[in-house]
């Protein structure tokens, strides 16, 4: 069995001040509500955040992000692990763009490369 850092192929930056809204992508397009999540790290190729309630792995996601200087609505994801976490559920994410061929796009990696940098520079 992995864990979530046996995955990791770049380490992690503490953000949690970055506020995140989620929302499972539902069949034909329908989504579900959102629920706003805590953020407890990032990269550019994925995050865990703290969640209400759990969700199933491979459950794809839209993110929206905002913080100081950041603000990123509609980032494909899908979740990797769940495990109970505190008083809810630790939550696994990859973005889309960096599993899934089809879903590249530079807007999506230099916006996730410059919110890494940020956490990254607030860590040194």
């Amino acid at each position: 069995m992995t864990t979530d850092d046996d995955r990791r192929i770049k380490d992690r930056y503490e953000a949690q001040c970055l506020k995140v809204c989620l929302r499972e992508r539902g069949f034909l397009g329908r989504e579900k509500l959102p629920v706003t999540v805590n953020c407890l790290d990032l990269n550019r190729y994925g995050m865990a955040v703290i969640s209400p309630r759990p969700l199933e792995p491979g459950t794809r996601l839209f993110l929206d992000f905002s913080g100081k200087y950041i603000s990123e609505s509609r980032i494909a994801a899908r979740v990797v692990g769940v495990h109970k976490y505190q008083a809810g559920y630790r939550v696994g994410i990859e973005f889309s763009y960096a599993h899934e061929k089809k879903a590249y796009s530079r807007a999506i990696d230099n916006a996730l490369s410059r919110i890494e940098g940020f956490y990254n520079r607030l860590a040194g």
